[in-house]
């Protein structure tokens, strides 16, 4: 979904969002109970935890060695020469739109990029907009509606990128 502006060669080169330190397991991608138990099959090694009655993340506190809080642990499905294991339609959604975030900030739906992402945080953040405006605003809200598990809480340093007050305004002037 972001191939217009991160490239394979930037995110296999880093992998950084597929390790997380204790500070960031939040940032762990979402599972539904289906998504849990296909992966389960065919990764029986991997470990869930529920984060509500109707999601899971992935449970890497087992992998971590130390008690060094900077000590990273590699999520389940990357292989370090091979990349992500999962194929396109077992990628978390969070996976496929990171470093975009859904998010619930009060009342309202945003879209907000992790501000850990060295590649993208080299674009300027009016370009990033103008891209979510016009690729991916319409599929991230789509699916924070069809699947509200999705949705994480807001961070504060997160920059907000879009509302969905303002995405709603949009797609109106683009639809008349």
């Amino acid at each position: 979904m972001l191939s217009k502006i991160l490239s394979i060669n930037d995110c296999s080169t880093c992998k950084f969002c597929c390790r997380f330190k204790r500070t960031s397991l939040w940032e762990t991608p979402l599972f539904s109970l289906e998504e849990k138990k296909l992966l389960q099959q065919k990764f029986p090694l991997a470990k869930f935890k529920p984060i509500s009655q109707d999601s899971f993340t992935i449970d890497l506190i087992l992998e971590y060695k130390t008690s060094n809080p900077e000590e990273e642990a590699v999520c389940y499905f990357l292989d370090d020469k091979k990349g992500c294991l999962l194929n396109k339609k077992e990628k978390p959604f969070d996976c496929s739109i990171w470093p975009f975030r859904i998010m619930k900030k009060d009342d309202s739906l945003v879209i907000a990029l992790t501000p850990t992402c060295s590649t993208i945080n080299k674009i300027p953040i009016e370009d990033l907009k103008q891209f979510v405006l016009e690729n991916i605003a319409q599929e991230i809200f789509f699916q924070a509606e069809f699947r509200p598990y999705i949705i994480k809480k807001y961070k504060s340093d997160f920059p907000i990128i879009l509302t969905k007050e303002e995405w709603n305004k949009k797609s109106r002037n683009l639809n008349t």
